[in-house]
Parts: C-alpha cells; structure tokens; sequence
C-alpha cells in the first residue's frame, strides 16, 4: 500500500519538523496542504526532500459554490493556483473541496449544487490542460457541506469523467459506513472517529474497521496513494505505529 501523509499535521508549528520525521520514517509521500503559512515554500523549500506529492488545495475561506460571484470566482482561481503548483512539482493529482451553502444560501440549494458542479468541472478542465488531474473529496456530517454522502458525488463525477477522493471518517459521519468502493476513486484519506464528528482522531482510536477497509482495497486492487490526515505529528506517529500492527506498514 502506499502510505503517505498530510502536512495537516505540521499546523500550528514548523513543518520541517514534520518532514524530516517522515523522512526517518521512510515515507515515501506527501500531500502537501497549500496553505498558510506554507503557501509559498514550494518548491524550494522541499528540494532536499524525496518525496512523491500530491497538492490539496486550500480549505480556508474558500468556497467554489458560493452564491456570490466574486467570492466564487475567486475560489476557483485559488484551485487553479494549487493546479498549477501541483504541475511546477510533478504532482499528478489535487485534492479538491466541493464547497458549501452558506446561511442564506440554504434556501437555493439547488444553486449551490449546480455552481459547485460548474466549478468542479472548470478546474477538471484546467487541470486537463496541465496534466494534472483534480479529485473530489467526499465531505464529512457538518452543516452545509456539499456532496456529504459519497454515493451522491459519485454518481456526478462518473457522469463528467472526474475522480473522487474517498475520505473513510467524512463517509463514516455520514452512512455510519466504511465498507465503500466506486470506480471514481483513486485517491483516499484515512483518519478515526466515532461516526459522530470529523475528530481525525489517529487510527485506531475511533470506531472504523480499517482491517477491513484495506481488505476492501486490497480486493479491488487500489493501488494509488492512502494519506493519513492527523492534526499533529505525534497523532501521525500513532497512526504509523497502528498501521504497523495490523501489518499494513513493516
């Protein structure tokens, strides 16, 4: 399996601290989070570095469904910057947020939905032009987040020819589930929780049964990137130690 990991869990202090422990650690690959304060240390700053990236764009006020045009055009040029980063830095693949209906915009939901497509599909189009392909992430149970049940986002993305990143803890807060598979996926995020908040708790300390979500992937033959998204560097080495002794990671 490829196991990488998300620099999530540098937030809140140096990130070289991060990668230097995931390089002892013989970690093999990044998602690099582009946002502050890291936005613009790439690629420079990881030269020294081996690692295979993956780009997830930011999370922090952005939102490609917004009833507000600015707002929302402005969140896809954001998107099309982490495109462009993932392209300078030979990443293949960026992680994408569908976006979300704002107070007032819950009585348009439908108009939500439709610009979040219409957004998703003008990135798939930039990124095409790159060389570098956008994945969709599921989101997990929190109020006014699009595409929250994985099936749904599935059914609009095999339609369009997009990929999904399968988030396993956004699913579980939704279908109380995790034994999920669908074609559209070839990029997946694994962290814990007890089907009741998005904690990213480290593995094993939630209530999902990752012995069998990676005898799901096993049998579907996945064989693309697993990033563990943590809050901290010592969740992340809580999460390699768990992967270890379900012999997952040596």
């Amino acid at each position: 399996m490829k196991i990488g990991v998300s620099t999530l869990a540098s937030q809140g202090e140096d990130v070289i601290n991060l990668l230097n422990y995931l390089d002892n650690e013989k970690i093999k690959y990044l998602e690099f989070l582009y946002e502050y304060p890291n936005m613009d240390k790439y690629p420079e700053f990881f030269e020294s570095y081996s690692f295979k990236h993956t780009v997830h764009c930011p999370i922090s006020d952005i939102n490609i469904a917004s009833l507000n045009h600015s707002i929302r055009e402005s969140s896809v040029n954001e998107v099309k910057k982490s495109i462009y980063l993932a392209n300078k830095i030979d990443a293949n693949l960026v992680v994408v947020h569908p976006g979300n209906i704002s107070f007032l915009g819950r009585f348009y939901k439908e108009k939500s939905i439709e610009l979040s497509n219409n957004s998703i599909k003008e990135c798939f189009d930039y990124g095409e032009k790159l060389g570098v392909k956008i994945s969709v992430e599921n989101m997990p149970n929190i109020e006014g987040h699009l595409y929250q049940n994985p099936m749904e986002l599935n059914d609009f993305l095999k339609t369009n020819n997009i990929n999904m990143t399968l988030d396993i803890a956004h699913a579980n807060t939704v279908l109380k589930k995790t034994n999920l598979f669908f074609d559209t996926i070839n990029h997946i995020h694994i962290s814990d929780n007890n089907g009741d908040f998005d904690y990213h708790y480290p593995l094993g300390q939630g209530n999902i049964d990752f012995k069998e979500v990676f005898s799901i992937l096993s049998k579907h033959k996945f064989a693309d990137i697993i990033i563990i998204e943590m809050n901290s560097i010592e969740d992340v080495k809580k999460s390699l130690n768990f992967l270890k002794e379900i012999a997952i990671l040596s």
